[in-house]
C-alpha cells in the first residue's frame, strides 16, 4: 500500500513596507482634516481597535491627497513586487532552496490589479525559471491566507516532486479615501494595513504538516465585505456585524470541523486566527475557552501590525510555530469576502 502523501511547510517568512505609522499619529492626522481634532466618538473607535502600529506602502503624507486610482495602482504594482521579491528570497533561504527549484507560485492578492500577475512580472528579476507555473488568486481578501494554503497544499499532494511558493501580499492602505467619514470609512482607516508573507510548501522534506482545510460560503452575504469599483478605484464594502456573525454562524463551522477531524478543543494549542479586529478576536476567544490566556498571539499581531488582510494569519502562524512548546495541532482560521470562512489544521 502506498503511503499517504502529505504537504509540509518548509519555511515561512513575513514582512512589511518600510513606512510606519502609529495609531496616535493616524488620529492626529485625520483630526487635522476634521477641523483640528477628531471627535471623541470617532477617536474611541481608533483607541478601542487593539492596534498600536501599522505599516504603509506609501509615506503618510501621500494619503492626504484625494485618491487617484491610476497612481494608487501604480504604487501597488511597485511596492507589492518589492515585498514579494524580498520575502521570496527569505523563504527560499530558510528552505535551503534556489528560485530555480520552485515549480509553482501561488500568489494571493486582492488590493490591486496586475495583468500580467505580480509573480509573472517578477520571475526573471527574482531568478525563477520562465517555465514556473504561476497561479494568481484574486478576491479571497482576508480569507486568502488560509485558502491559499489549501490551493498550495492540494498542488503539493497532486505533484509530490514539486516545490510550491505561496505568496500573500496586500496593500490595504491604497484604498484609503480622505474625507470618507462613513462607518465603513472610519473602520477601514482604524484597522487595515499593509504586509506580505511567503511560504514554501512541498510533499517532500520536513516541517509542519498542513492538514485538512475547509471553506464555507454563506449565500446572499456580499454586503458583509468586499470591493466596490468607482472612479477612485477600490472602495470597501462593510455593512454587517462580523463579531456577531462569528458567534452565530462561524462557531458551528468550527464545531463541525473539529468533529470531522476527531478533535476536541482541549486537543489543540493556541490557534492562529486572522485578527479581523478586536471584537472579532473577542468572539473567537469565547469559542476557544479552553485557553486561559485567550488568543495572545493573535492580539499581538493585531496590535503591532493591524489587519493586513490575507497575510496576517501567516504572521500569527509564524509566532505560533516559534513559540510552540507542544506537539498539539494548530487550528488556523480566517474570514473574508463571500462571505467566506476558512478553517484548517497544521500538525507539528
Amino acid at each position: 500500500m502506498t503511503a499517504n502523501i502529505e504537504a509540509h511547510i518548509l519555511s515561512l517568512a513575513t514582512g512589511v513596507p518600510e513606512n510606519h505609522i502609529s495609531q496616535d499619529e493616524v488620529i492626529a492626522r485625520l483630526g487635522q482634516n476634521m477641523g483640528g481634532e477628531m471627535p471623541r466618538h470617532l477617536r474611541s473607535i481608533y483607541n478601542n481597535s487593539g492596534i498600536d502600529n501599522r505599516y504603509l506602502a506609501q509615506p503618510a503624507d501621500d494619503y492626504m491627497a484625494p485618491a487617484e486610482w491610476p497612481k494608487r495602482n501604480t504604487s501597488y504594482l511597485k511596492e507589492a513586487e518589492k515585498l514579494i521579491i524580498e520575502l521570496s528570497a527569505k523563504a527560499l533561504a530558510k528552505a535551503d532552496l534556489e528560485a530555480g527549484q520552485i515549480d509553482t507560485i501561488v500568489c494571493v492578492s486582492s488590493t490591486g490589479v496586475a495583468t500580467p500577475s505580480l509573480p509573472t512580472q517578477m520571475l526573471r528579476k527574482a531568478g525563477f525559471a520562465d517555465t514556473t507555473q504561476v497561479i494568481p488568486l484574486f478576491g479571497y481578501g482576508c480569507a486568502g491566507g488560509v485558502l491559499g494554503m489549501q490551493v498550495a497544499r492540494d498542488i503539493a499532494i497532486a505533484r509530490p516532486d514539486a516545490n510550491i511558493l505561496l505568496l500573500c501580499v496586500e496593500l490595504c492602505s491604497l484604498a484609503f479615501r480622505m474625507g470618507d467619514n462613513s462607518k465603513k470609512g472610519i473602520v477601514s482607516t482604524a484597522l487595515f494595513a499593509d504586509g506580505a508573507s511567503a511560504m514554501v510548501i512541498s510533499a517532500h522534506g520536513d516541517g509542519p504538516r498542513i492538514g485538512n482545510i475547509v471553506q464555507k460560503t454563506w449565500p446572499d452575504t456580499r454586503d458583509m465585505m468586499g470591493w466596490d469599483i468607482d472612479e477612485a478605484g477600490l472602495g470597501l464594502i462593510l455593512a454587517r456585524d462580523i463579531p456577531s456573525f462569528v458567534t452565530r454562524e462561524f462557531v458551528p463551522v468550527l464545531d463541525a470541523f473539529l468533529s470531522a477531524n476527531h478533535l476536541d478543543k482541549a486537543d489543540l494549542q493556541e490557534p492562529a486566527c486572522h485578527p479581523g479586529g478586536a471584537k472579532v478576536i473577542d468572539a473567537l476567544e469565547a469559542y476557544f475557552d479552553h485557553l486561559p490566556d485567550g488568543l495572545p498571539l493573535t492580539r499581538e499581531i493585531l496590535r503591532g501590525y493591524g489587519n493586513m488582510s490575507s497575510p496576517t494569519v501567516h504572521f500569527v502562524l509564524e509566532k505560533a510555530l516559534e513559540n510552540s512548546a507542544t506537539d498539539k495541532p494548530i487550528v488556523i482560521t480566517a474570514l473574508g469576502p463571500g462571505f467566506t470562512g476558512a478553517v484548517g489544521l497544521v500538525h507539528l
